[in-house]
Formats: structure tokens, sequence, C-alpha cells
């Protein structure tokens, strides 16, 4: 199955994808340049769709988890998939670990970390699936239908 991830951010959003055999993890760039939780969520759903990926992972807890929390519902409703929550903490020390062990600085690094940090929730997910076959993920944002007026 091809899962997109989504690392949410307050000025840039990082996106990453798998192959359909779930072992190999890209990076997308651009990643998204918005700071609107609704901007960002409809984003990220064309960027669903537009990279075939039929699944959602969405980089949760840490300081942020409420406002987290709440994006993963908007990003939910507005995909039409349920959004798997997944921990990401660190993340971001891992991949700014990796554009170092890279050589990436400066500006291409600023261009990168977050799509390399969704990449590093991807890849922690889909070890989760290949070690759990069979197995729900522990959270999951399922999309509600819109409220009627």
């Amino acid at each position: 199955m091809k899962w997109i991830a989504v690392d949410y951010g307050e000025r840039r959003t990082g996106l990453a994808v798998c192959d359909a055999s779930e072992l190999i993890v890209t990076p997308v760039t651009p990643q998204i340049e918005e700071k609107s939780l609704n901007k960002v969520a409809e984003a990220a759903a064309a960027a669903r769709l537009a990279q075939g990926a039929e699944g959602v992972v969405y980089g949760t807890e840490g300081s942020r988890a409420n406002k987290s929390r709440r994006f993963a519902q908007r990003l939910a409703n507005t995909a039409g998939v349920p959004v798997v929550l997944w921990d990401e903490r660190r993340t971001t020390v891992t991949a700014a670990g990796i554009l170092s062990a890279n050589s990436t600085f400066g500006a291409d690094r600023k261009a990168r970390l977050d799509s390399v940090s969704a990449a590093v929730i991807l890849e922690s997910f889909l070890a989760w699936r290949k070690a759990h076959p069979g197995e729900e993920p522990p959270e999951v944002a399922a999309p509600t239908a819109p409220e009627q007026a």
C-alpha cells in the first residue's frame, strides 16, 4: 500500500511517500510553505492524490499534541481518508543528523528538513506495520461528516 507522511510545522510542512511495497521512502519536495491549518490540509490532501497514496500518516505528540490532533482531524476530513497519528518526537533531530551526514547545510537544509522528518515518521510507521501485520494502528483520525446547517 502506498502511504504519504505529513510533518506539519508552524512555517513549513514536510511530506514523504513510500512505494506500494512499503520498502522505499522518499521525501517530497518542495515542502508546503503555508501557515493556515486549512490551506495545509488542502495542500496535503492534494499531494496525497497527486502521489497516488492510499493512506496518510501524520506525526503527532510532543509539545504541540493538541494542535496536531486538530490538524489531523482537519486533514482526515479534507482528504476523505483516515489519518494514522504517529509519534514524531525527535524526528527533526534525526532528520538534521541525516542531512548533516550528507553535508546538507544552509538554505538547502532548510528546504529539505521537514520532508526528511516526514520520511523518518513514515519509516517508523512502516517498521511498525512490518512487525505487527494485520493490526490496526494505535490511533487514527477518521473523517467525519460535515455538520448540517
